[in-house]
């Protein structure tokens, strides 16, 4: 900086003022500072105006699993969100693992960062200690309500149940559900399975267990197998709730390969509506649970946090919608 106010001629405090965009400069000032930066190739320290400042204008975002297209979706809008407020992301996945997201939360790279966005797999009710750390955080996902934290979630329940009626409107009776937790009672596989039910009792359609498979990880294969399952056991069904879109279009796959009409045989829905949806064969009907929302809400919350905000924690339900599309068709 030395060097630049030598060649500009002005004092490094004015060079100071330039790179950190005072407005109170006048134009020529800031015209010959600016050449003299170019001539010289200065770049800012950021590291040192981050020390003065307190703050290093990054953040960390921790998802369970990239490869699945709704985290690696969440992770661009987060980063579009981030970058649009002067911020940019650190991600980490923990593999839905409880050990990694212990460690997540108590490595030494959150020293690097303002805050962290947090989606925990791993973690129960039972480890809300584990979320009071010393630094500001926003969790995402169902696993943990309550605490001294900001909340962003989705509307898992009544996105399920508004799926489940867009099955049941175009007069869909046998309705399976891929990828069922057994034993859940908080996540998103709990959640969903109970708007699933809901909206069978709201309608008078008695619930069969028997429809109602289970899955491991939500991948593709998952939605797959259960659906082979159903046709090996010659179970009756007509229409498929994918808990997630990437359970759905494994269904879409298995349903292909044992050559059954969609949606004239069986209708599929997913939920997610991640980018795939749109460009599968057919193309997936699935819940639109507010992503860009969750994404823009996580930002500012955090940034309000690392800004010092006193406000009370808030717990925010992002809006849903249902994206109709050929796999759902009357």
């Amino acid at each position: 900086m030395t060097d630049v106010a030598q060649r500009a001629g002005v004092s490094v405090k004015t060079v100071s003022n330039v790179v950190n965009d005072y407005p109170h400069i006048r134009p020529a000032t800031r015209e010959k500072v600016q050449k003299a930066i170019d001539e010289l190739g200065y770049r800012m320290n950021l590291a040192a105006r981050n020390l003065r400042q307190g703050t290093t204008g990054i953040i960390g975002l921790a998802v369970p699993e990239l490869s699945l297209p709704y985290f690696a979706e969440l992770a661009d809008s987060v980063m579009r969100a981030a970058e649009a407020r002067g911020l940019v992301v650190l991600i980490e996945q923990t593999g839905a693992s409880r050990q990694h997201e212990l460690d997540v939360l108590t490595s030494e790279r959150r020293q690097l960062t303002d805050g962290l966005i947090f989606s925990p797999l791993g973690l129960g009710p039972d480890d809300a200690d584990e979320l009071k750390v010393p630094y500001p955080l926003v969790v995402l996902g169902e696993r943990i309500f309550g605490g001294d934290w900001d909340h962003v979630t989705m509307n898992n329940v009544d996105g399920a149940r508004a799926a489940t009626q867009h099955l049941i409107d175009r007069g869909r009776r046998r309705i399976a559900v891929a990828g069922a937790h057994a034993g859940e009672t908080m996540g998103s596989a709990a959640l969903r399975v109970l708007g699933y039910q809901a909206a069978l009792a709201a309608n008078g359609i008695p619930f069969d267990p028997a429809l109602v498979i289970e899955g491991g990880l939500w991948h593709r294969a998952t939605g797959a197998d259960c659906v082979y399952q159903l046709l090996d056991a010659g179970t009756e069904f007509d229409a498929v709730f994918g808990l997630n879109d990437a359970l759905a279009l494994g269904a879409l796959h298995a349903l292909h390969a044992r050559r059954v009409d969609i949606p004239r045989k069986v209708a599929v829905v997913g939920f997610d509506d991640t980018e795939e949806a749109a460009y599968s064969a057919p193309t997936l009907s699935s819940i639109a649970p507010g992503r860009e929302q969750i994404a823009d809400t996580a930002v500012d919350l955090l940034m309000q946090r690392i800004a010092g905000s006193a406000e009370p924690f808030r717990r925010v339900v992002a809006d849903f919608t249902l994206e109709a599309r050929e796999s759902t068709a009357d």
